[in-house]
């Protein structure tokens, strides 16, 4: 069922969900959760190039709303530590559609339902055809010098983006890498200082 939201269609909505209990090398007690949210829209822009993209960019705090929400439901109680975003444009559009439902206006509303987010967030946009897969880049959402969540999810979407259409990703993680042991800022460290404010 297609669903009309804030002038922006959304024809489908895909969730992927990881829990890694091992990385080869350490075993946890306590899963790492890695959750992604991906909102296929209908691109009102396909088929343009050089258009004022303010609209875009009007539209897509509503799109965050909802993307923060269900992204709270997956990760199902756990603390997101760790954040970043992405989009896959299809043929007839261009880069600049997808950054532009993507910047700041959008991701506020997300920050709000995860507990907050004072570091920028990691991103990576391109045009693609159906099925190429997006590597989303990943950091502390506090803090970006946090080595230890300095990581990622590759998300594809099957069928999809079609050429008029964008693919809008957000993915969390409750943690860093299982084994990370390469030093600098923990997490520990950052959740000190701000409670030190």
């Amino acid at each position: 069922m297609l669903e009309s939201y804030m002038n922006l269609n959304i024809r489908r909505v895909l969730s992927f969900v990881e829990d890694v209990w091992e990385d080869g090398a350490t075993r946890v007690e306590e899963p790492l959760r890695k959750a992604a949210v991906v909102f296929v829209l209908e691109n009102p822009m396909a088929g343009t190039s050089g258009a004022d993209l303010r609209e875009l960019i009007d539209a897509s705090p509503a799109l965050g709303e909802k993307m923060g929400r269900k992204l709270v439901d997956l990760m199902d109680g756990c603390e997101v530590q760790s954040y970043g975003k992405g989009g896959l444009v299809g043929l007839d559009g261009e880069q600049e559609h997808a950054n532009a439902l993507l910047t700041t206006a959008f991701a506020d509303p997300i920050r709000a339902q995860i507990g907050g987010g004072e570091a920028w967030i990691s991103s990576f946009q391109k045009v693609v055809a159906p099925n190429t897969p997006i590597d989303i880049p990943m950091n502390h959402k506090d803090e970006v010098y946090v080595r230890s969540h300095y990581d990622g999810m590759t998300i594809a979407v099957p069928n999809g983006p079609r050429a008029d259409e964008v693919a809008l990703i957000f993915c969390a993680a409750s943690g860093g890498r299982l084994n990370a042991r390469v030093g600098g800022l923990t997490h520990e460290e950052v959740v000190a200082r701000k409670s030190a404010r």
